[in-house]
């Protein structure tokens, strides 16, 4: 799909705020609120606009820890990839993984909310799956930038 600039400006405010009405989107990239609609059910259709959500503060929550886990898996343990996927897709600590490159096989996204919590969890549940080698925990001090939003020049290329 080719995106125009109007569709870049409509990405870019849904993204600032998904809860915009359509009225006012129309009015603000300066079209008939019909047209507007239709261009932003065409961003979904082709799986630009994944989904809608809302963002919890989780500081307000008392999530008060948050850190990046590398975990080295060990090679010689049967289905080792298949195992810790399974396991991590139910530990509501983890609020994103990744497989990685480097030395470490996954990188975790995890929130806690306090190191006891925090070590509950590397000790209970990491610690305690099959294949894990070695985990290194990298906890936040603090956030200098936090957001999911694309900027505009990297939607100019997504066409």
């Amino acid at each position: 799909m080719q995106l125009d600039a109007t569709d870049i400006k409509i990405l870019q405010l849904l993204q600032t705020d998904a809860r915009i009405s359509n009225q006012e989107l129309a009015e603000r990239v300066f079209l008939s609120p019909s047209s507007c609609l239709r261009r932003v059910r065409i961003l979904e259709e082709h799986g630009i606009v994944k989904n809608y959500a809302a963002v919890l503060n989780p500081h307000v929550l008392g999530l008060e820890v948050e850190a990046f886990v590398q975990v080295t898996m060990r090679r010689d343990v049967e289905h080792w990839h298949e195992n810790f996927s399974h396991a991590m897709q139910s530990w509501s600590e983890v609020v994103s993984s990744y497989i990685i490159t480097g030395d470490a096989n996954y990188l975790l996204h995890v929130r806690a909310r306090n190191l006891k919590h925090y070590s509950s969890f590397v000790l209970e549940r990491l610690y305690k799956t099959a294949g894990v080698l070695d985990i290194r925990s990298n906890i936040v001090l603090q956030t200098l930038k936090d957001s999911s939003e694309l900027g505009p020049e990297l939607l100019i290329d997504a066409s």
